[in-house]
């Protein structure tokens, strides 16, 4: 059984240690997808984007090549590397690209703490906030992988709210879905802002911006500052989800 106290002024609890968890404080795990493009600051893989401690576990044969294939078979790299994350105590698993989405479904069955494998499962909370007519704006990483598939998977049921612009033809952010071990931070910036005003001004109706692909937080602030929307992207999934599993007792005079 998961225990989720916290020791301060009540830690009166006695506390049973897993056998083989050798450690414990990380409420949030984290699956890499095997990489080699730089990891900036903001980067869900850039341990410090987030306050609180996560766990990071390498899905090592799973790379990009193979993910945009939907390779029936990750579903066993993902189990595998998932249990050993609860193993180690994490009470919720993200993992760390949006199209991992497509084994949404099959991974949270096989798990035994909350599961979110893409950015994308946001967009039915998104769309409840918006205006009937609003969409909502996505950012991808590649066109060839997103797929009607890989939204169902993630509990959206009508696409038709959504307007999806894809970077993979951007020059310098073609260094993710190209796996190129070097690129500026500065110039991806720059595109990132840029298709994001150019999807607005293409279409006014779109009330909200979805990052899809984990690599786009860095540019999140630099985005909303351009189209003046609220950005939604890998960090507001992980953090409202540790905030669910990382209750803190409040404290105060009334």
């Amino acid at each position: 059984m998961r225990h989720y106290g916290y020791i301060g002024q009540d830690d009166d609890f006695v506390l049973t240690q897993k056998d083989g968890q050798l450690m414990s404080g990380y409420p949030i795990g984290i699956m890499l997808l095997n990489v080699k493009y730089p990891i900036f600051p903001g980067n869900v893989a850039n341990a410090g984007t987030f306050d609180f401690p996560v766990r990071y576990a390498k899905v090592l044969g799973v790379d990009s090549p193979r993910l945009h294939t939907q390779d029936p078979t990750i579903i066993e790299d993902l189990t595998k590397v998932g249990k050993e994350l609860e193993s180690d105590g994490v009470r919720a698993i993200i993992c760390s690209c949006g199209y991992f989405g497509y084994w949404q479904e099959q991974l949270r069955e096989r798990l035994n703490v909350p599961v979110y494998c893409s950015s994308l499962t946001q967009i039915p909370f998104i769309k409840t906030g918006l205006k009937k007519n609003q969409k909502i704006g996505v950012l991808c990483a590649v066109t060839r992988a997103f797929k009607p598939e890989l939204l169902r998977c993630c509990g959206v049921d009508d696409p038709s709210c959504l307007v999806i612009k894809s970077m993979e033809d951007a020059k310098e952010f073609s260094a993710i879905p190209r796996d190129r071990n070097y690129m500026n931070n500065h110039i991806v910036k720059q595109e990132m802002i840029e298709a994001a005003k150019k999807m607005v001004k293409e279409d006014p109706e779109i009330g909200a911006i979805l990052l899809e692909c984990s690599d786009m937080p860095p540019y999140a602030a630099a985005i909303q500052n351009a189209v003046n929307l609220p950005v939604f992207d890998f960090t507001t999934l992980i953090r409202w989800v540790h905030s669910s599993v990382s209750r803190m007792p409040f404290y105060g005079f009334v």
